[in-house]
């Protein structure tokens, strides 16, 4: 006969081998067995579990719309509309996303998804009802501030002998920038600019011979815009929609008269003041301490800024933010978690441009 105390010991080890046994399933076993020897008395203590099969059984189809559309109410995202702010005047809208319903109940179909599995969520894109085209004629300074991303917007109407050097970093970071070209400078440099194209760059208008535009007559504003644009056409096949008024002189006229060509006004949010020439560790300081979520950042091809360009490019994807061209920051399509520059290589040499319409076109 047992002794109270055996009994005590028995009750004990079988609470202990309980324990230990409820790491059973995740171990992938029905139930654990352990030899029990006390007293010299030899048996055996099972702990058993119900069987994982019925939560590994995969959900019909009922079950499991019933289910996506109780999830995808917690995880879409109204889309923004665009706006005109007081001091940033036009800002772009940014596209929401929704769970496509149907879509994501095909692939748990597909994939035979039980209770216990996370769902395969697919996501679409949901626009904006209030666009850029849909403002009053403003000037546009930023992207939307919700939109992880930023370009870089170099004006060029000289400093041809830097651009080689900045081309070199842009490839090796993989980055897309948009360059405004002042047509009296585009006309000597046709080849340079050809290669600035070939590399994937957008290109684009900084009216043909640098000029405040707010002091211009209508006839001559209208015509240092027409005359870029038509080399801009004529010579490298480019179709643009951007005028980025020279030293950011304009007036409202300017702005009216550029969209009566089909092009909107932008300036700059970040401005380098690279022109001045300040050593390149100042301009990566610039850009690190003002640079946000839809930042047009201002540059020229100087050499402080040939040689800060690296550092500024790293120093923006280490804030998490994408860079991209205007044209792709202006859009209303959402950035995904993976950058673009890092996801879409950079055409190589003799290899076409990437059009920009495959990135969300322009607004």
């Amino acid at each position: 006969m047992r002794k109270p105390n055996d009994r005590i010991l028995i009750f004990a080890f079988v609470l202990v081998v309980a324990i230990i046994g409820a790491s059973g399933p995740w171990l992938g076993v029905d139930a654990f067995v352990a030899s029990v020897k006390i007293n010299g008395e030899a048996g055996e203590v099972a702990v058993a579990y119900p069987s994982s099969g019925p939560a590994d059984t995969p959900m019909k189809e009922e079950a499991l719309r019933m289910r996506i559309q109780t999830e995808a109410a917690n995880r879409s995202i109204p889309p923004i509309n665009a706006q005109i702010d007081r001091v940033w005047k036009a800002i772009p809208g940014y596209n929401g996303v929704e769970v496509d319903q149907e879509k994501t109940l095909k692939l748990a179909l597909a994939r035979r998804i039980s209770e216990k599995d996370p769902l395969p969520f697919v996501f679409s894109e949901t626009k904006p009802s209030i666009n850029l085209k849909d403002l009053a004629v403003e000037p546009i300074y930023k992207g939307n501030p919700e939109k992880p991303m930023v370009a870089l917007m170099i004006n060029v109407a000289w400093g041809e002998e830097y651009l080689p050097g900045m081309l070199e970093t842009l490839l090796n970071e993989n980055v897309r920038a948009t360059f405004f070209f002042d047509g009296s400078w585009l006309s000597k440099n046709v080849e340079l600019a050809k290669r600035i194209g070939a590399a994937g760059h957008e290109l684009s208008n900084h009216a043909y011979s640098h000029p405040n535009m707010s002091q211009l007559s209508r006839t001559q504003a209208a015509n240092e815009i027409s005359k870029t644009e038509t080399l801009l056409k004529e010579k490298l096949g480019v179709q643009n929609v951007w005028f980025a008024p020279p030293s950011g002189d304009f007036d409202e006229e300017t702005v009216r008269i550029a969209k009566e060509q089909g092009l909107s006004t932008v300036l700059w949010t970040v401005d380098t003041v690279d022109w001045k020439k300040p050593a390149p560790s100042v301009i990566v300081r610039r850009v690190n301490s003002r640079v946000e979520p839809g930042s047009l950042i201002l540059m020229h091809p100087t050499a402080p800024t040939r040689d800060a360009l690296q550092e500024v490019i790293r120093s923006i994807k280490r804030k998490g933010l994408a860079l991209g061209t205007v044209s792709e920051v202006l859009s209303t399509k959402r950035v995904t978690q993976l950058e673009w520059s890092d996801r879409i290589p950079l055409p190589g040499a003799g290899e076409a441009p990437v059009s920009i319409n495959e990135y969300g076109g322009t607004p």
